[in-house]
């Protein structure tokens, strides 16, 4: 297999240093495409970990960051973002080389990041704090927000970058200090960003970056005393044992651990902008989306055409290298998941839900090297089918029918899962009645999969703790404090 060069230091970062692990232990990073080894990280553990966690607990404690005046923290991260588009053609290289996905989809991607930093940096110094009233006279009475202090920060394969953003800009524009753990197999474009964020002026020991594993990096993280908060997004066990490390100490928790995302379509829905949008909402990145809608819910009487249509769409994809024109669907991003995605397909047909479309590798002797797996359609699925309950996290979609509105709802419902959903149809009080009633985070009408800035992003249920984006996202990283005076203070000469 071929090292490819990049220009990129393939180091942790910790107190403003690039350094390189105590042991001489290392981690190669693969090209899910062709399996061709594209960099070779140090793979940190405990001791790293516990290096960072320190310098981010005196850069907290006894440095200057959560005192800058907001203005200049959100400067800082504006510029971070200005740097981000000044090298997204690079970033976005980086993305698709260790994921697999399209560049188009990365230099999407790289906007979206560029914005979620902006618009935390604008956020910044717009809380002034609240002054509440006071029932006693001659007194004041005010509420302000303080960062957290020090924060755990473990970040998911799917979108390196992305979910780094969501974490990294709203715990710097509030004064926190933190330490990240990207994914061990994705970690290139976090290592970038450290890259811009030092050269943006971030001070020292106030963003590190470890590079490792979960069981070792991930767990010293949520253990140590030392940290106040810990974010993560991943899978629920996973998240599970985050919260039982968590608790030695009560930190904050903000977690995203996925969904499984149901889709409605009426009867009265536009048909090709559903069947569109059914497409849009499962198979970018070839289906490696927490909020992928892998349910679609059809009313019964537009079944049969409704699936027809997508089988024909669908069985047209071009899969290749993320590099390639015309590409639409690149592999998925270990030999392990695709083997993972390969058991799902045997359960649903084993459970008896029939396979319309896809369930295997692809013969083209182009894809042989990369960890391909053909989209994918079941029908004939029902609820207590483990390939409708569970994430597949890959390119695979179910198909349940319903035939009235409170049908389709209670479907929707039935899951562990709460993270978001869509709704498609021409009547928009249908829709807003099923949006009222469907238990998650994010509900789409007549879209899928679109998320920004601004909105706040997070799950019911078993999806998750709290949320990220929006004026939401910069609360996770924030204490509130009350701070009341009397200003005529009298004795109570009540002893």
């Amino acid at each position: 297999m071929e090292l490819i060069t990049l220009d990129l230091t393939l180091k942790h970062y910790i107190n403003g240093k690039w350094v390189s692990t105590d042991s001489d232990d290392t981690r190669r990073i693969i090209n899910p495409y062709n399996q061709e080894v594209i960099a070779v990280v140090p793979e940190g553990n405990e001791s790293e970990a516990k290096e960072a966690i320190a310098a981010a607990r005196e850069a907290f404690d006894n440095g200057e960051w959560a005192n800058t005046p907001a203005t200049e923290r959100g400067s800082i991260v504006k510029k971070i973002a200005e740097l981000i588009e000044r090298d997204k053609e690079e970033l976005a290289y980086l993305e698709s080389l260790d994921t697999g996905k399209t560049v188009e989809e990365s230099r999407g991607d790289m906007e979206d990041i560029a914005g979620v930093f902006r618009y935390y940096g604008e956020l910044a110094d717009k809380d002034g704090g609240e002054l509440i009233e006071s029932p006693v006279p001659n007194s004041s009475s005010k509420v302000v927000h303080e960062p957290v202090g020090v924060c755990g920060q473990i970040t998911p394969w799917n979108y390196p970058l992305l979910q780094a953003s969501w974490k990294l800009a709203p715990a710097l524009a509030t004064g926190n200090t933190l330490i990240m753990k990207p994914s061990e197999i994705t970690p290139l474009t976090t290592i970038k960003v450290f890259e811009l964020m030092e050269e943006a002026g971030v001070p020292a020991g106030v963003a590190n970056l470890v590079l490792g594993a979960g069981d070792t990096v991930g767990a010293e993280l949520s253990s140590n005393t030392d940290v106040d908060l810990i974010s993560f997004t991943g899978g629920i066990e996973t998240g599970k044992k985050i919260m039982q490390a968590a608790s030695v100490n009560v930190k904050k928790l903000a977690l995203e651990l996925g969904g499984k995302n149901p889709n409605i379509i009426f009867a009265d829905a536009d048909f090709d902008l559903a069947v569109d949008q059914a497409m849009n909402g499962v198979f970018f990145h070839a289906g490696q989306i927490c909020s992928a809608g892998t349910r679609l819910i059809v009313e019964e009487t537009i079944h049969d055409e409704f699936v027809n249509a997508l089988v024909e769409r669908v069985k047209k994809f071009k899969l290749g290298s993320g590099f390639e024109e015309g590409t639409q669907m690149g592999p998925l991003i270990s030999a392990e998941h695709l083997a993972k995605v390969e058991k799902y397909v045997e359960t649903g047909i084993n459970e008896g839900a029939t396979l319309a479309l896809g369930g295997s590798r692809p013969e083209d002797p182009r894809l042989q090297q990369g960890f391909f797996f053909l989209p994918t359609i079941f029908t004939d699925c029902t609820t207590d089918m483990d390939i409708v309950q569970e994430e597949t996290f890959g390119p695979i979609i179910t198909v349940e029918t319903f035939r009235a509105e409170e049908e389709a709802v209670k479907l929707a419902n039935d899951s562990i899962y709460g993270l978001a959903g869509g709704v498609f149809t021409n009547d928009i009080s249908k829709a807003e009645r099923c949006a009222a009633k469907m238990r998650m985070g994010t509900v789409w009408i007549n879209e899928f999969n679109l998320y920004f800035p601004h909105a706040p992003w997070g799950g019911f249920k078993q999806s998750g703790i709290g949320r990220e984006l929006g004026k939401l996202g910069i609360e996770e990283y924030t204490e509130s404090k009350h701070i009341f005076q009397n200003l005529k203070p009298e004795p109570l000469n009540w002893f």
